[in-house]
């Protein structure tokens, strides 16, 4: 994660000072992200990794900790200047929820907020590493589309080998379902001319 996923994910993004990360899991994102922003909300579903990642922020007044849902969040419109996700959109099942999630995400981000993460791309691999988990593998082909479908403008989706990363925003003057920019094909160049 800290040697490619996540300096590749956040590659030219400004995130703003306040920052949601969704699904932290044992908080190795988390970590990369605090120096990153002024204050950091996790909301992590699974009791014990919320309270592990509790106990190891408690230290930290730049960090909060909250179990819920992501897909059901309590926040208020227009909360946060970037939600981020690392390696966890394929836990979250089924699609139909994913998609729950990706419209309260672009709920609870401010206007012209950013939306960006990485998940595994769908491979026989993974597919035995969680063989006896429930998954929804996130088709990074269909993805943009899904994220405009949800409201989202300047989609941007880059596969690795390894990995897919993707960046949306949220539109800057008022929530336009349909009318987004989408681009899921771009070069390192484009990337990082989208996200300055």
């Amino acid at each position: 994660m800290e040697l490619y996923v996540f300096p590749w994910t956040v590659e030219g993004i400004e995130w703003g000072g306040n920052v949601l990360e969704l699904g932290p899991g044992y908080g190795v994102a988390t970590s990369l992200l605090l120096p990153r922003c002024e204050h950091l909300t996790c909301v992590e579903l699974d009791r014990e990794l919320a309270a592990n990642l509790t106990k190891r922020m408690e230290h930290s007044t730049k960090v909060t900790v909250l179990r819920g849902d992501a897909s059901s969040m309590q926040f208020s419109n227009s909360t946060f200047d970037a939600t981020v996700c690392f390696m966890m959109l394929h836990h979250v099942t089924p699609v139909t929820v994913q998609d729950r999630l990706f419209s309260e995400v672009i709920r609870v981000l401010k206007p012209g907020g950013i939306f960006a993460g990485a998940d595994s791309p769908q491979s026989f691999v993974l597919r035995i590493l969680h063989m006896f988990d429930r998954v929804s593998m996130i088709d990074s082909s269909t993805l943009a589309d899904r994220l405009q479908a949800a409201g989202f403008e300047n989609i941007r989706v880059s596969v690795s080998r390894y990995a897919f990363r993707f960046s949306a925003r949220k539109p800057k003057d008022r929530y336009l379902p349909g009318s987004s920019s989408v681009n899921t094909a771009c070069s390192e160049n484009e990337w990082n001319a989208v996200m300055a």
